[in-house]
């Protein structure tokens, strides 16, 4: 993935072996052992890892999350630019032979990370990205320096406003959407994930049979994809995403 695009995901959950067989299930995957505790591999390759909520988070109640990881050539400058966006940058940057990652939260709350390492994640795994925000003009100013572009947008109505979709810098379709859904007070600024099913009836019930639920479809998109948002058992929130 270029530079600027989300290129790794990794799970944090209090039952970090729980948290793992349930998305194998899910996405019809494998979880294997890693140095950094477990990974978990989908049908079109690896997903991403998982780990339990750090215990800053966990002490400061942060749900269980997945978190999302921004490719960038250069953290340390990428972090001074973020914070100069009105961005905070969550402790120190962290070194590793694999290369260096800062924890970021962006102006309107939502967490996640710049991180200048290879890969973690292969195409087509997650299929979509959606960050609910306050403030989807005030949260674009701090993406758009990445480079990323607007694409198409939908009006849904005075008590929502605008779903505004984007691109990253050198692609041409639409990868995610920003909508003001955090405005409500039972809804925190987060990113989901939506990942990619070949039947989203099949995953959705399943899903519920595994402990899960689903609250929000399944929908048909504008573009033809049917989705659905969900929780998982220890309450990260995830997509299902069935492409046309």
């Amino acid at each position: 993935m270029p530079a600027g695009s989300f290129a790794g995901f990794e799970l944090r959950t209090p039952d970090v072996p729980a948290g793992a067989a349930f998305y194998a299930e899910i996405l019809g995957g494998q979880v294997q052992s890693s140095p950094s505790g477990l990974d978990l591999h989908a049908a079109r390759g690896r997903l991403g890892s998982v780990a339990p909520v750090p215990e800053r988070a966990r002490a400061q109640g942060a749900p269980a999350h997945w978190f999302g990881q921004l490719q960038v050539d250069d953290v340390d400058a990428a972090a001074a630019a973020w914070t100069a966006r009105g961005g905070q940058v969550l402790g120190p940057v962290q070194r590793a032979p694999e290369g260096d990652l800062a924890v970021v939260r962006d102006p309107q709350g939502a967490v996640l990370a710049l991180a200048a390492r290879p890969l973690a994640s292969a195409p087509g795994v997650i299929v979509w990205h959606e960050l609910h925000t306050t403030d989807v003009e005030a949260a674009w100013t701090a993406y758009e320096a990445f480079g990323w572009k607007r694409t198409e947008s939908m009006d849904l109505g005075p008590k929502v406003g605008i779903y505004q979709m984007f691109t990253w810098a050198s692609g041409t379709r639409s990868v995610g959407g920003m909508i003001a859904t955090a405005r409500a007070p039972e809804i925190h600024t987060h990113w989901i994930f939506y990942f990619d099913v070949a039947n989203l009836d099949a995953a959705v019930a399943r899903v519920g049979v595994l402990g899960g639920k689903t609250y929000s479809g399944p929908h048909r998109t504008p573009g033809g994809d049917r989705v659905a948002a969900c929780e998982d058992p220890q309450g990260a929130v995830f997509g299902l995403r069935e492409q046309q």
